[in-house]
């Protein structure tokens, strides 16, 4: 099958083709010709305003749900999430019945991903089962297929459980994945400890909550000498301790979620469950500050923390509703609704794309001639609305469903197969 590619802006620092707009031709899986003008027949013809073509983008924290919460999402209904999303890599929580603590679980997520466009890579866990209590087999893990080590989310509460967690990973080289919260100071909460939780007489989460367990985990971190990547900041704190954690020269890297650049607690003032995440949508200086963070490096990357919920789950009273947004299909959108002019498209491809294949050593994608195309196709110009008809995932627990957002993703060649969106 032929692509052609026409007039698009690459966004790859690796290449020789770096910002310039070229035709691109792409043959059974390979980049046969990229060229000023390109006007050989193709199968499929892709033009856009404003088209751009990036290394394919790897979202590094989702939860596909599956095995055991097959009804919430499978693996099938989760990659399909991430192709239209423009996502050819995705890493997958461990918090799955039974968890993902074996190699058999391992082996089995990878089974079931074959064939599909996107790659899946599965998270073990760091505890056996997701309990917290003694360490998993992550050696054996990762020697069938884990690409790192999370407990997801429920981030390891024993220090001295993360200590050993830390230290044992480093004969392989691993990574450990925490989430910085601490289930003491989340317990009962509801949102953000702030005004707009006193104004609706709701139980506050204290940003506190994160930053105590993230400067546990560096003070670890700095004693074992080990790498850890801190996902799902969502406080001015939390960007200001990872700035001097990497100005020390720590192993240290993060990221941060869509929704947590565009939206803030303001958005719980309806009650509207769908807002309803951990960690909590914070303040607007909160949110600017990483904003500030990405567009300066200080934050590496974009993870969509995709966590979809059953019906059930999101519409009961706010007080015992499920959290969680199921939002890797639009995470571009959202991304750019947050950043506006603040972040340059080269930034955000890094943080997609580039930054998450260096962190945990996958191999590099590249546009030039002759290599092998696994690569996203996207535009930031104009905006379209989210219709749930287009929906891919199983449930609907997104609030920006019938909402315009700005940007469009095209679609994605990888693994000798393209996948565009209507």
């Amino acid at each position: 099958m032929k692509v052609l590619i026409k007039k698009a802006t690459v966004l790859d620092s690796g290449s020789d083709y770096h910002n310039k707009v070229v035709d691109l031709l792409i043959e059974n899986g390979q980049i046969k010709r990229i060229a000023a003008t390109i006007k050989e027949e193709a199968d499929t013809v892709i033009k856009a305003n404003g088209l751009c073509v990036s290394p394919g983008w790897v979202d590094i924290f989702a939860d596909y749900r599956e095995p055991g919460h097959e009804q919430n999402e499978t693996i099938a209904t989760g990659l399909n999430a991430a192709a239209a999303g423009g996502f050819t890599q995705v890493f997958t929580t461990p918090n799955t019945d039974p968890a993902v603590s074996t190699k058999s679980i391992v082996e089995f997520l990878l089974k079931k991903a074959e064939g599909h466009i996107v790659g899946l890579r599965p998270l073990g866990s760091i505890s056996k089962d997701v309990e917290g209590k003694v360490l998993s087999e992550m050696m054996d893990m990762q020697a069938h297929g884990a690409i790192a080590f999370s407990d997801g989310w429920a981030p390891v509460q024993n220090a001295n459980l993360m200590l050993k967690a830390l230290e044992y990973v480093k004969a392989f080289d691993g990574t450990l994945i925490q989430i910085p919260m601490n289930a003491s100071l989340t317990t009962g909460g509801l949102m953000h400890e702030g005004p707009v939780s006193t104004h609706l007489g709701m139980a506050g989460i204290p940003t506190l909550a994160e930053t105590l367990t993230l400067h546990r985990d560096i003070e670890l971190l700095r004693y074992t000498g080990s790498r850890l990547h801190v996902t799902g900041i969502s406080s001015a704190e939390s960007v200001a301790m990872i700035k001097a954690a990497k100005k020390e020269g720590l192993n240290i890297t993060c990221s941060v979620t869509p929704y947590h650049l565009a939206l803030t607690d303001e958005s719980l003032r309806t009650y509207n469950s769908m807002y309803k995440v951990m960690p909590p949508l914070r303040s607007e200086g909160d949110r600017k500050a990483l904003v500030k963070g990405l567009a300066e490096g200080t934050i590496d990357c974009i993870a969509s923390h995709h966590r979809p919920q059953d019906w059930d789950a999101k519409t009961r009273e706010f007080d015992y509703a499920a959290d969680g947004m199921n939002v890797q299909e639009v995470t571009l959108g959202v991304a750019l609704s947050g950043l506006k002019d603040k972040v340059t498209q080269e930034r955000l491809v890094e943080a997609l794309a580039i930054q998450p294949r260096k962190i945990f050593g996958l191999a590099t994608a590249t546009i030039e001639k002759g290599a092998t195309a696994e690569i996203t196709i996207f535009t930031t110009e104009g905006s379209e609305v989210f219709s749930s008809n287009t929906l891919r995932s199983a449930v609907k627990n997104n609030p920006y469903i019938g909402k315009e957002l700005p940007g469009r993703v095209i679609g994605i060649i990888n693994q000798q197969q393209v996948h565009i969106n209507n």
